[in-house]
């Protein structure tokens, strides 16, 4: 960010430093919130999901900020071997981080450690959000694979991140909501007042997921997204 404001580099497009910094903060945000809900859960070789988890997260961190270095697309970009060598990495990355998603969305689904209710309905809600986000990914990647490798590459840039509201809202909800039935677990609240509280972020979250899913698919504006 300070290398952006120092020297006023593009802030838009696929050239953007703010794309590196954005993948950083997103991918930084969400590996710690995954880390921290899923030891509510029992996990089979859950050190190593979060490895191979952490590790995919760092790959795709490091090849678009490298990528943004050089000046060029960091997806879709397949004018040089190099370019073509990072591209299926970040989607070989992106396939990595979803079957791990998986894995942790099972087990938090069918475990049977003892965690609140609250507890076990929002980190369930979360990871399951969290698969849509990274299905949403999936198809921004293979749609602009095949604009670029069928057609103009810029229109690979324009048209398959029209999913990017609803890739980014619901990939939070791992570190919104889970957050909330903790702080709720830890109020004088009953129960049965914070279970409620519980589903109501959940369903509201739920809404905005809706909201964001309605902007990306028919390009209608319900929330000001930028």
């Amino acid at each position: 960010m300070v290398v952006l404001l120092v020297t006023g580099w593009t802030w838009m497009g696929p050239l953007s430093l703010r794309k590196a910094a954005t993948f950083g903060l997103s991918f930084g945000l969400t590996l710690a919130t995954v880390a921290w809900a899923t030891s509510f859960a029992t996990i089979r070789a859950r050190r190593l999901l979060l490895g191979l988890f952490a590790g995919a997260s760092v790959v795709e961190v490091v090849l678009v900020s490298v990528q943004a270095w050089r000046g060029v697309p960091s997806h879709f970009n397949f004018e040089t071997a190099l370019d073509t060598g990072v591209s299926m990495t970040l989607a070989a990355g992106g396939g990595v981080l979803i079957l791990t998603t998986v894995a942790f969305t099972v087990a938090a689904v069918v475990g049977t450690r003892q965690s609140t209710r609250t507890m076990r309905v929002a980190i369930r809600f979360g990871l399951i959000a969290l698969l849509a986000a990274l299905g949403a990914g999936a198809a921004m990647i293979a749609r602009g694979v095949v604009e670029a490798r069928t057609g103009d590459p810029q229109i690979a840039y324009t048209t398959a991140g029209a999913l990017k509201p609803l890739h980014a809202v619901a990939m939070h909800a791992i570190l919104v909501v889970p957050v909330v039935a903790w702080l709720l677990d830890r109020s004088a609240l009953q129960p049965g007042v914070r279970m409620r509280l519980v589903w109501c972020t959940v369903v509201t979250y739920s809404a905005l997921i809706a909201l964001a899913a309605v902007d990306s698919i028919t390009g209608i504006s319900l929330l000001p997204f930028p």
